[in-house]
């Protein structure tokens, strides 16, 4: 198994141990991985939280510290190993990650920020902060379900210092945001969530400021922008409206009731515990509706979204719920897909994010064989999400899978490369089937109710984690998406950071929010007459057509 590499400094890969009488940190500190902690090994912070994926009853009993854990996650101070004879192996949580950019990075944007200096003083607006102590900073957060990114950025210059993206260390709370509604809402672990969140943005702030050469006063401002549930999980807001009917934030509960104007969120750092300026302003970015949330705001800021533009535009933000937006000249339309995490690392075998050794790319040989392309030059340790696609699309092209992805000869499981011992299965491609299907239908669905084809689509913006390095033709050949001509097709990386860095430079970006939001309608999918039967036909590893006039598809997706 791969170790730490320079890369990759304070988070770790899966390791294995067998020594008897140790803990799992006791192991960590053997091949010199560093592991999160602040309380000496006590359980008491919480931080060293790692998943076990082999060998979990070689384990002592969870501890009382432990008690707001479930399933296979422990904190390495508590777990010992009781038998030399088994092999335990297991997963730092919070890994960094692979920084994602896009080919729209470099789009000219305001600098007229909300923090600023006059005479002397640093004021938010109208309101005075405190006398100049030296720079004038900013943060700029994207909270993601399963991944987080955050840029340090001057408030003065504009010019970005440093970027910086990690796992979302609350996974142990669930994979999606109804599990992590379900878990917080739980008395035994409210709060364990927003508290995982915020110890593992601190250690990230310490250590940039530590990198630069800042003290932590000069940070006046960050921005967060995310899914409703991760934007007001954040806020320690109440979630649990968000995961039922109808699915709203209580920012927007209170709009409809008068009792606030946006669903905009604005405290001081102190009040969240954040290692900045006391009395730095926390803002967080206003929701377009339900599960549309800032993060999608931030797209259309960082892409440049005028809403009265000429042409077809869609957005497709690929993610744990992957957000899509269908623009035409008269008509906005929005929705959420709960596509899950099965693109993202979760609930497949050997699925992982993209960091060291994740296979991000599949090519399957005229003789059978796997060639295979991963991240970091390293020997292989699980497939990420453009590996997926490529592998699906490979299998489907040679036919080893069927669209309903049976692989050839009945085989349920299939090996990527024997020597690290990957595989694919039947479960995994059913797993991914699903998350594949959910963001089939709703691209299709949003198009139905504009009457619009794939061809008519004058731009389709691709944005998320994976999407940059994903292949587009492969994508379109397994229904992943709309078949728009390739050459329409934009990648854009990670726009929500980038539409948080331009919200965090522009207080006149962030006034031309509500005019914006207005703009849009919001559809739920599944209130849809049709919607199972789409999702059973989007379950197939084929491409889909819809006609110019939705009613000669019947309502169905056509291969």
């Amino acid at each position: 198994m791969p170790g730490k590499t320079d890369d990759d400094p304070e988070f770790g890969h899966r390791v294995v141990s067998r020594a008897a009488g140790r803990t799992l940190f006791d192991t960590a500190d053997e091949l010199a991985l560093q592991v999160p902690t602040s309380c000496g090994r006590t359980g008491r912070c919480r931080e060293c939280i790692v998943e076990v994926t082999a060998g979990a009853d070689a384990l002592t009993p969870p501890t009382p510290a432990e008690g707001f854990l479930r399933g296979d996650f422990r904190l390495a101070c508590q777990a010992e190993i009781t038998d030399s004879d088994a092999q335990v192996a297991f997963d730092v949580v919070r890994r960094r990650l692979r920084i994602v950019a896009g080919e729209a990075d470099e789009r000219e944007a305001p600098i007229d920020p909300k923090v600023t200096v006059l005479d002397g003083v640093v004021r938010w607006g109208d309101e005075e902060i405190e006398p100049l102590r030296g720079g004038v900073y900013g943060m700029a957060i994207d909270i993601g379900t399963t991944t987080c990114a955050l840029e340090l950025a001057d408030l003065q210059t504009g010019r970005v210092i440093e970027v910086v993206t990690l796992e979302n260390p609350q996974r142990f709370g669930g994979s999606d945001v109804m599990n992590r509604i379900s878990y917080d809402t739980n008395p035994e672990s409210h709060g364990e969530l927003q508290y995982a969140l915020r110890k593992a943005l601190n250690q990230e702030f310490k250590a940039l400021y530590a990198r630069h050469q800042l003290d932590r006063r000069e940070i006046y401002e960050i921005v967060i922008v995310g899914n409703a549930t991760m934007r007001d999980m954040f806020f320690k807001l109440d979630v649990e409206p968000i995961g039922q009917k109808p699915y709203k934030s209580t920012t927007e509960t209170d709009v409809a009731a008068g009792l606030r104007e946006s669903t905009e969120l604005l405290v001081k750092a102190h009040e969240l515990g954040l290692w900045c300026n006391p009395q730095a302003r926390v803002w967080g970015a206003p929701l377009i509706a339900s599960h549309v949330g800032g993060d999608v705001v931030a797209d259309l800021v960082a892409i440049g979204f005028d809403p009265g533009a000429p042409g077809v535009r869609m957005l497709v933000d690929v993610g744990t719920n992957t957000e899509v937006i269908v623009a035409t000249p008269g008509r906005i339309i929005a929705a959420s897909c709960p596509a899950g995490p099965a693109f993202e690392g979760g609930e497949v075998t050997y699925g992982m994010q993209a960091s060291d050794g994740a296979i991000e790319g599949v090519k399957i040989g005229t003789d059978g064989d796997y060639v295979l392309s991963v991240i970091g030059d390293v020997e292989p340790r699980g497939l990420c999400g453009s590996g997926l696609i490529d592998l699906l699309a490979e299998l489907r092209r040679t036919d080893a899978m069927t669209p309903k992805g049976v692989f050839a000869d009945k085989a349920r499981t299939l090996e990527i490369d024997a020597v690290n011992g990957i595989t694919f299965s039947r479960a995994d491609a059913s797993a991914l089937a699903q998350a594949k299907a959910a963001n089939t239908v709703g691209q299709w669905i949003l198009m139905r109710h504009l009457g619009v084809a794939p061809d008519d689509i004058d731009t389709l913006y691709l944005a998320g984690g994976f999407a940059s390095y994903i292949d587009v033709r492969n994508s379109i050949d397994i229904g992943f998406l709309a078949p728009v001509p390739e050459d329409r097709v934009v990648k854009v990386g990670n726009a929500a950071l980038r539409g948080a860095r331009e919200l965090l430079l522009s207080a006149s970006a962030r006034a031309r929010l509500p005019a914006l939001i207005a703009a849009i309608e919001h559809v739920e999918l599944e209130t849809t007459e049709d919607f199972f039967e789409l999702f059973v036909d989007g379950c197939q590893f084929k491409p889909f057509l819809t006609p110019a006039d939705p009613a000669k598809a019947g309502g169905r997706l056509v291969a």
